[in-house]
């Protein structure tokens, strides 16, 4: 028996659970991506039935983002202190009561609590499923897995759109959140029973019962029981998540996090003004609407192949081609003629780039933090990147108030995916290392 289940889950063929567990992350990451349109779509009946101008809207709107930095940045600690999966279904229960409740308020205030606290749990969750994908995948393809994991984002925002356009036909705008309430909540019996607690979690922080929860999820998996854990000394277990900031792990920290800040504002340039920008090209709304469909196919096309070229080739380097190749691409978009099948294929091109890079930083992300602060290190940087997310569309439309042309905006809003790149190649990612190996260079680093 191998003294060491985290090597078992490594070295050894991926079963039926881990397959399931990491489909759930997907499905998971795709309440985000229906989550951030949904809004979207339900905005007009809000401000229709309540009679609020645009910047009162707006506030509304950008709620969800604040709560989803919080919860990134706050609760993916938490995932690596209680566990992934209680911080899932958690975050869960958090999403379901805030999709609901948006829907009995009666004030702009009260629908942006709701909003907040439907984005903290979006948030949190999306720092646990990026180490879940991670640790419940073989050596193999970890960085496929977590790529697949990624594409839910774009797969959500399409297949919400389509959803949430066929109930707005005949419903008003509560249909939405009552719709992702449901499916919040559908979640959380899944996540409940295919996605048990992960054996790199449990090995590593070793609680009370850990050795029975381990085995029982090694047969599951059908893979051979332990004996007995590895031994950890009690220095190494109560490690904090605070080594994000630490010797051994402050210079990834920085990168990886300013890379994806910078890289997140050319990619909702995209997301957030493609609408507008077809509609002032002389293009009905249902069409601006067709062509941001046509991004999102794009994006999910794009990180289902970064997943599968990082099989065979280094990820670090085909993040930094994507990141290169989404300066191209959106360059390119400002140069369109007005045109609407080629505006539709050149943001399919950019959302394929843009969000293939996108992948490439949760699968960065998942490499470069150990199991301890795996949750926190992803969670802080998507957290602070958070950021890049409402400034990109504020930026964007002030550079347009100042006069500026579509061509020159494209320009000056891709730059960011170039800076990101110039970023990334600074970054220094090793193998894949065992926990033990991870463990002597971060004692190294920091004079231990």
């Amino acid at each position: 028996m191998n003294a060491d289940p985290r090597e078992t889950l490594s070295d050894g063929p991926m079963s039926r659970l881990q397959l399931i567990a990491i489909a759930i992350t997907i499905g998971l990451n795709a309440l985000d991506g229906f989550d951030v349109l949904s809004i979207s779509f339900a905005s007009p009946g809000i401000a229709a039935e309540w009679g609020i101008d645009r910047a009162a809207l707006g506030i509304v709107l950008s709620m969800e983002l604040i709560g989803m930095a919080f919860g990134s940045i706050f609760l993916g600690g938490v995932a690596d202190k209680i566990g992934r999966r209680k911080t899932i279904l958690g975050c869960l229960v958090t999403m379901a009561i805030g999709m609901f409740m948006a829907t009995t308020v009666t004030s702009l205030i009260e629908l942006s609590v709701w909003r907040v606290l439907t984005g903290i749990g979006i948030g949190g969750m999306l720092a646990a499923i990026n180490a879940v994908a991670a640790e419940f995948s073989n050596a193999r393809r970890r960085h496929l897995c977590v790529s697949l994991m990624a594409i839910g984002y774009p797969i959500g925002a399409v297949l919400g759109g389509v959803i949430v356009a066929r109930l707005l036909k005949t419903q008003d705008w509560r249909s939405v959140f009552h719709f992702g309430a449901a499916i919040t909540a559908a979640f959380i019996p899944l996540v409940y029973v295919f996605v048990p607690e992960s054996v790199h979690w449990l090995t590593r922080k070793q609680p009370a019962g850990a050795l029975e929860q381990i085995n029982r999820a090694l047969k599951r998996m059908g893979h051979a029981a332990v004996a007995s854990l590895p031994v950890i000394s009690e220095a190494v277990r109560k490690r904090s998540v605070a080594d994000i900031f630490g010797p051994g792990l402050i210079a990834i920290t920085v990168l990886v996090t300013t890379a994806y800040f910078f890289h997140i504002t050319t990619f909702y340039f995209i997301i957030k003004w493609v609408p507008k920008i077809v509609v002032d090209l002389g293009f009905t709304p249902a069409s601006a609407a067709g062509v941001l469909v046509w991004a999102n196919v794009g994006g999910a096309l794009g990180g289902a192949t970064l997943g599968l070229l990082a099989l065979r080739f280094g990820l670090k380097q085909l993040t930094i081609a994507v990141m290169i190749l989404s300066t191209v691409a959106v360059t390119i978009f400002g140069q369109t003629p007005s045109d609407l099948q080629r505006l539709s294929l050149i943001c399919a091109l950019a959302g394929f780039c843009t969000n293939a890079a996108i992948v490439g930083m949760y699968a960065i992300f998942a490499q470069a933090f150990p199991t301890h602060v795996r949750a926190s290190g992803t969670g802080f940087a998507v957290g602070m990147g958070r950021g890049g997310s409402v400034l990109s569309p504020i930026l964007a439309g002030f550079l347009f108030q100042g006069g500026l042309e579509l061509p020159s905006v494209a320009v000056m809003m891709s730059i960011g995916s170039l800076v990101a790149a110039g970023l990334i190649m600074m970054v220094k990612l090793k193998p894949v290392q065992s926990e033990a190996e991870t463990n002597a260079a971060m004692d190294k680093a920091a004079g231990t």
